[in-house]
């Protein structure tokens, strides 16, 4: 629909308000120079985008005026990094070429602009490999400007923040990939306050009644949270006032996304969840003394309340692989609550709240803020060497490498190293020199013999034994669990194989020869075709080891100097039955795809979704379409990786159906309560029960029980009045087959 003249103006003022809003966050833009190649890419952008519009409706400049924002304003970004992210969508989207970019400002904007239009919207590809190798190369872009990687995250940010626009499909596939691969990397570029909401986010997409569930539980809270961290903090703001510091008192509410994986995986309720917040004691130290007044502070907390000792965290005197720094302890309060206390300076609460934004504000540290972030992608960029040839793999390996908490470890000589928890000798030996890896034949950690597959632990000293006979092993890439272990072993085992290969390529050669066949590449291609082989080398490397016998060759025949094999009779496509459940016989439950249709299907077991429960199809690779539900726990992954294989589906005709469910309940055990249970379910709610099961232990009960209902309503009905019964305390959807 045409804009009116009005709106029209209406609409160049709203967006001249956003670009001064923008100029008025750019800290580090202050001179001429850096304002006018601003308000030049702001005119361009504007220009480009002028006939443009979001899904919102609104003109197409406010995405880039609001990725500008975030990149100055919560990234802490210079004036090329603004100039880009005001850009960062013309070359992909309009009629601005990259060589216009080097034109209008220079090498390096196009650098940028180049690797972010390579990167964008890597969710709509035709495979997962193809997926996956977009997002190494978004990665490998950070060897080159780390900026392109920080604006792509401001821009993933304001796409989060308008996701309300986007249909219900398209909101899920990118808030999966979100939690998938960018949360993660926000955390290790130590990007707190984004990695939060990112998180946040992706979970009000996924999951909006818990989200507003807990939202609405935080607000009703917060007055007695507020009532009892003053009470609680009185006495050591006392201390602290009367020993000269100064110093500022926070209370720090747990993320959304948080307290909900903690009610989710702990299966706590969120009345149980102790550190639903924190409270946070920053101090204004100069850097010489900050870490030896965080201890004096520590004392001060001690003094007054008793400390848990195993949940003291000392990230002060060995700060996090992204350069986290704080000291938290846990202490007991007068009310008989757990409190988490985090103690920290100015300069380490800035840089654990905004990471990357914040280094710029301390260009006097012994370390450059770019030298700082370089050491801290040391990690990232270490991953992307070596990817190896499988693309999902990687992805799968990066992001664990992201994610892992982390371990301290020290060598004989008492040199400190950093590892990911549940590393392994044979990791750290690998992460001292690739070679002591490769002759790794054990370890002694803190003076005793352990296997190489020994589990380190944070405080361990850790001596390697090494032999010049040693070789790596297959078995091996199942004992270590870092990614540049696991390259550096792949790589072994490669060159091993080639070399084991040359035999068997000669020997093949030999009898190519026996047999006059020309060496050609179409009669390998038919070798490898014939015995099923990945590659060449793999064909080369069975011959050698002696699992094809070339004496023993059958069934070819030879024209000219080309060898033939027979071809075997497959099967047809259409002769492949797909399973479908017996209870949906007695009618269509299911319209699939974007015309919903009715279709074959099955039901995946690994979330057994109902009629009324949010699902969409997956197409698998030989058992045709699965039915999962939106908060599958497999969904995440698969929406991330395989977006191309996910289709839309939707329940219809939902009475004429029974499903199994599987509940699990627990409760204070007395006398009736499993007859009370049983008559909610059998008279009450005229449930039908295939399988139940109670056990009590120490006058508490746990019982398991699958029954049949129609929908979600019917089992939330359900739910409902189970957890009304007296002494019920818990009853949740079992999200796995009844075990």
């Amino acid at each position: 629909m045409p804009r009116s003249t009005k709106e029209l103006e209406e609409e160049k003022r709203e967006i001249l308000r956003r670009y001064r809003g923008l100029l008025r966050v750019c800290h580090r833009s202050k001179s001429r120079t850096d304002r006018a190649r601003i308000r030049k890419a702001f005119e361009v952008a504007v220009d480009a985008h002028k006939d443009m519009r979001r899904k919102s409706g609104e003109p197409y400049i406010y995405h880039p005026l609001a990725v500008a924002k975030i990149a100055a304003e919560e990234l802490g970004l210079d004036t090329v990094a603004i100039v880009c992210a005001l850009l960062h969508d013309t070359v992909e989207d309009t009629y601005i070429t990259l060589e216009d970019i080097e034109n209008l400002f220079g090498k390096r904007e196009r650098v940028i602009i180049d690797g972010l239009t390579k990167i964008s919207g890597f969710s709509d590809y035709s495979n997962s490999s193809d997926q996956a190798e977009n997002f190494r190369k978004m990665l490998l872009t950070m060897s080159d400007d780390v900026r392109v990687i920080l604006i792509k995250m401001a821009d993933r940010l304001h796409n989060m923040r308008t996701l309300d626009h986007m249909t219900r499909e398209k909101q899920l596939k990118i808030a999966s990939e979100t939690q998938f691969m960018y949360a993660p990397l926000a955390h290790r570029l130590g990007l707190y306050n984004v990695k939060t909401e990112l998180e946040d986010l992706s979970l009000k997409s996924q999951e909006p009644e818990a989200y507003q569930d807990i939202v609405n539980r935080l607000q009703k809270t917060q007055a007695v949270r507020t009532r009892f961290i003053n009470q609680f903090t009185l006495p050591i703001q006392r201390e602290l006032d009367k020993q000269g510091f100064r110093y500022e008192v926070r209370g720090r509410t747990k993320s959304i996304y948080s307290i909900w994986n903690k009610i989710h995986k702990k299966g706590v309720s969120f009345e149980e969840i102790y550190d639903v917040f924190a409270i946070r004691i920053i101090l204004d130290s100069p850097a010489e003394t900050e870490k030896a007044d965080c201890w004096r502070v520590y004392s001060v907390v001690t003094d007054f309340y008793q400390p848990s000792p195993k949940r003291l965290r000392d990230w002060i005197s060995i700060p996090k692989a992204n350069g986290y720094e704080s000291l938290h302890t846990t202490v007991m309060s007068p009310t008989g609550k757990w409190v988490e206390v985090q103690i920290r300076s100015r300069r380490m609460d800035d840089l654990a709240e905004k990471g990357y934004a914040a280094h710029w504000k301390y260009k006097d540290a012994p370390e450059t803020p770019e030298s700082k972030l370089d050491r801290r992608l040391l990690q990232v960029r270490e991953v992307l060497e070596n990817p190896g040839d499988n693309a999902i793999e990687f992805i799968d390996n990066f992001k664990v490498s992201l994610f892992s908490e982390e371990i301290y470890v020290f060598t004989p000589n008492g040199d400190l190293k950093t590892l990911p928890k549940g590393a392994t000798s044979l990791d750290f030996a690998f992460h001292i020199h690739s070679q002591i890896g490769h002759q790794c034949i054990g370890a002694k950690v803190n003076q005793k013999l352990v296997p190489l597959s020994h589990e380190l632990r944070s405080g361990d000293q850790v001596e390697i034994l090494t032999s010049k006979k040693q070789r790596p092993k297959e078995d091996w890439l199942s004992i270590v669990v870092t990614a540049s272990a696991r390259h550096k072993i792949r790589d072994a085992l490669k060159e091993e194989k080639k070399q084991i290969g040359e035999e068997g390529k000669e020997m093949l050669r030999r009898k190519f020869s026996g047999l006059k066949i020309g060496w050609l590449s179409v009669n390998i291609d038919e070798m490898v075709r014939h015995f099923d082989t990945e590659s060449a080398l793999e064909l080369y490397y069975r011959i050698a080891r002696g699992r094809i016998d070339l004496t023993k060759l059958r069934g070819y025949f030879i024209e000219g100097n080309k060898i033939r094999f027979e071809r075997k009779e497959e099967p047809e496509p259409s002769k492949k039955a797909v399973a479908r459940p017996a209870a949906q016989a007695k009618g269509d439950t299911l319209l699939i795809g974007d015309e919903r249709q009715k279709m074959e299907y099955t039901l995946a077991p690994c979330c057994n979704p109902i009629p009324g429960d949010e699902v969409f199809g997956f197409i698998t690779v030989d058992e045709g379409i699965r039915i999962h539900r939106f908060n599958c726990p497999n969904a995440q992954e698969m929406m991330s990786k395989y977006a191309y294989r996910v289709i839309k589906a939707r329940w219809s005709n939902r009475e004429l159906v029974q499903f199994e469910v599987g509940l699990k309940f627990s409760g204070i055990d007395d006398v009736g309560i499993v007859q009370n249970i049983t008559n909610i379910i059998s008279t009450d709610m005229n449930v039908n029960m295939r399988a139940i099961s109670f056990e009590a232990n120490d006058g508490i009960f746990q019982g398991r029980v699958i029954v049949l209902v129609h929908d979600t309503a019917h089992l939330n009905s359900l739910m409902e009045k189970l957890k009304a019964i007296e002494g019920v305390l818990t009853v949740d959807r079992v999200e796995s087959e009844f075990a």
